[in-house]
This record gives C-alpha cells, structure tokens and sequence, in this order.
C-alpha cells in the first residue's frame, strides 16, 4: 500500500453535535427531523470529519477522551452513507457499522 493512501487528513471538526434514536422508516418516505426527539438526544459529542485515500470518514468522538463512539465511511456523495432530511437543511442520518459490519442508522 503506497505511504499517500495511509495518509489521513482531517477535513472538519465540529466541536457540538447531537445523535437521536431515528424512528423506522414506513416505506419510502424520506426522514424528516420533526419526528425526531430533538430536545433529548441520545449521545453528545463531536464530529470529524477524515479522509484516507479516497474515502472519506465522518466520526462521532467523545469530546474529552476522544474515544470513537460510531463512523461512517463515505466512498461517494450523494451515496448510502449520508442521507439528507427533507424538513431541514441542519440535519442528516448516517449509516454507520459496528465491529460486526452490522449496519444501524444514526443522526446528527
């Protein structure tokens, strides 16, 4: 592997972001954030935003330790990892996996 795809640069950090427990989707329709529990998230935290090679990675840390709580890997935008919400433009929903690969959905 060349020593430019190890390589990892940080694109954006937000220091305050929220993630909500996003309700089931019933059919197609797409998210909206209204019907979601915005004034009580499930975790606080931050966000950085990474690249390495040519995927880029979006991931919730804890602010003080700095321990990874979920990421996203996103090889391509607009693409299965981030999904925008149709009511707001401050919101979003990742698709992120566990250890397993296991996928679950999460939100900012």
């Amino acid at each position: 592997m060349a020593a430019e795809a190890e390589y990892e640069s940080i694109l954006c950090v937000k220091p305050d972001v929220n993630v909500y427990r996003i309700p089931p989707r019933a059919s197609n329709r797409a998210y909206r954030a209204a019907d979601w529990k915005l004034d009580a998230p499930d975790w606080s935290g931050r966000m950085r935003i990474t690249a390495k090679g040519k995927v880029a990675f979006i991931k919730l840390e804890d602010k003080v330790s700095g321990e990874l709580f979920a990421q996203a890997p996103v090889k391509e935008y607009p693409g299965v990892a981030v999904e925008t919400v149709s009511d707001s433009s401050r919101y979003f929903v990742l698709r992120i996996q566990d250890d397993n690969e296991k996928e679950k959905q999460t939100r900012r």
